[in-house]
């Protein structure tokens, strides 16, 4: 929050993507994307060119944040279209509680290992909430020769049942990841 300026200010709850240059998935309202914008991210937010409210929902956010350099593309997962293949290459890609149906998991990583593809030390961070202790991505991420890093709430002081004062995440549990290729020896910080 140090390196905003101004209030982030949104208009319900997210799920979403970003581009050092950030490319948000499945970016809802965008909060992730939109802080990373005030910090001085060159940002791209993302949502399902299917549905149109949500990508209207990311240009509201951008508008109410004064961003207007932030782009809002149409991806959906799974999906090869003109806005993915448009997409410039990516430093790290956001993905804020998107592994919630197993039967998109496969979808979403075929997309980052597009995105990967075109820049081969591109970083996933995703924060999610663990909704079923049988979900698993390892065969997935086995399967696209990706690797996966738990990052430890811990290690950032995000370990607590009320952050930032809000009453978030409260008795859920929470997990962060980093997913990267397979042969990249990954360095988060």
């Amino acid at each position: 929050m140090e390196c905003m300026f101004g209030p982030v200010l949104w208009s319900w709850p997210s799920t979403c993507g970003f581009t050092e240059d950030l490319c948000q998935i499945g970016a809802g309202v965008s909060l992730p994307g939109i802080v990373a914008a005030k910090c001085g991210a060159e940002v791209i937010l993302s949502d399902s060119s299917e549905l149109p409210h949500c990508l209207a929902i990311c240009r509201e956010s951008c508008q109410m944040n004064n961003l207007p350099q932030v782009h809002v593309v149409g991806l959906t997962w799974g999906h090869v279209s003109r806005d993915l293949l448009a997409l410039p290459p990516q430093d790290i890609i956001l993905a804020s509680d998107v592994f919630f149906e197993p039967e998109d998991f496969e979808d979403i990583l075929t997309t980052v290992y597009f995105l990967m593809q075109k820049n081969p030390k591109v970083k996933l961070w995703s924060t999610y909430q663990v909704r079923s202790a049988d979900w698993s991505l390892e065969a997935l991420l086995y399967k696209w020769d990706m690797k996966c890093v738990h990052i430890p709430l811990e290690s950032f002081g995000a370990d607590k049942e009320d952050i930032a004062e809000s009453a978030l995440p409260g008795r859920h549990t929470v997990e962060m990841l980093v997913i990267s290729f397979a042969k990249d020896n990954l360095n988060y910080t």
